[in-house]
């Protein structure tokens, strides 16, 4: 009788039996190891107490299950559904007069960006053309670390307290003891919430135009929703709200052409967007501020903080000062 042993320039396993069990790498092969970095003699084993039950020291067969378990990232409350791509954000001119953020110092100066855009109610698994809105986020990896600019395709929100955050999604979402409706709102508890939250009216109009049928991701507007502050050197600061506008207009579908498309083609959206860049035609927007400082807040009729309610492009007109390329 011998021993468990490994010889790294073996290629059988024995076990204490003094029989082979699987065939091993030569010494060439790189040494298997669990995740704290211990080298691991036999993945294909575990250890037992003789032909009996399998023993719970095993910290490798332990490792191997957790692995396992843990191989797909749970799927996401909301925004679950998403696709993205690689690109830049090149700046028009310098803007040192109001922020001393990375990105916007010079002329020309090109960052990179990663863009995610999304639907909102349904699973990973859902169509594309659902009515719903959709989400517009941007990661800037600027020279001072990452910015991240969440946005969505509408200007406003359903609510002006993150404490209803919950309500509204639980609302959203398919009922929870049938599963549906998926990816839409067309039930009975998202009215309610509606109902009872006069303040998601606004949202609601929205909801309903055409800027939920997006006849592509190239066309869609895209918003940061909420009211920013930017900041210079001086310490000086002026408030913004950022926009997102397609070179290539905006289009929609009609409700009977997103209901067809979504029947023959579910990946509608993410599709034309991997063919557009594919082909060389790459999406690209215009970033936009609206830009005004403390007076202006004072003298405004509602909360310029109030993410139920937009300030108007004719009382505070849109700056054009980069664009952003998906290539």
């Amino acid at each position: 009788m011998r021993d468990t042993e490994l010889n790294l320039h073996d290629e059988v396993v024995y076990t204490t039996d003094n029989t082979s069990t699987h065939q091993k790498g030569t010494s060439e092969s790189p040494t298997l190891t669990t995740q704290e970095g211990v080298p691991v003699a036999d993945d294909e084993n575990s250890l037992k107490i003789g032909t009996g039950p399998t023993l719970l020291e095993d910290f490798v067969l332990r490792n191997k299950l957790f692995h396992f378990d843990h191989e797909r990232i749970p799927e996401r409350v909301v925004h679950a559904r998403g696709y993205g791509a690689h690109g830049y954000f090149e700046t028009y001119d310098s803007l040192a007069k109001i922020t001393k953020a990375d990105l916007f110092q010079q002329k020309g100066q090109k960052t990179p960006v990663f863009v995610r855009f999304s639907t909102v109610a349904g699973n990973k698994g859902s169509a594309d053309l659902a009515r719903d809105v959709r989400g517009f986020a941007v990661k800037f990896y600027t020279n001072e670390g990452n910015w991240d600019l969440v946005g969505n395709n509408i200007p406003v929100f359903f609510i002006q307290d993150a404490i209803k955050f919950p309500d509204l999604i639980h609302a959203a979402k398919d009922e929870p003891d049938r599963g549906f409706p998926q990816a839409q709102t067309a039930h009975d508890n998202f009215w309610d919430f509606i109902s009872l939250t006069p303040e998601s009216m606004h949202m609601v109009m929205w909801i309903m135009s055409d800027r939920t049928l997006p006849r592509s991701l190239r066309f869609m507007e895209g918003f940061g929703v909420h009211t920013f502050r930017l900041v210079n050197d001086q310490g000086k600061a002026t408030f913004v709200k950022f926009h997102w506008k397609p070179k290539l207009g905006m289009q929609s579908v009609t409700w009977d052409e997103a209901v067809k498309i979504n029947g023959a083609d579910p990946d509608f959206h993410r599709r034309d967007l991997w063919h557009a860049i594919e082909s060389g035609h790459f999406p690209e927007w215009e970033l936009g501020m609206q830009l005004f400082d403390e007076s202006f807040c004072q003298k405004f009729p509602f909360d310029v903080l109030d993410a139920t309610k937009l300030i108007p492009e004719e009382d505070v007109p849109v700056t054009p000062v980069g664009r952003l390329v998906l290539n």
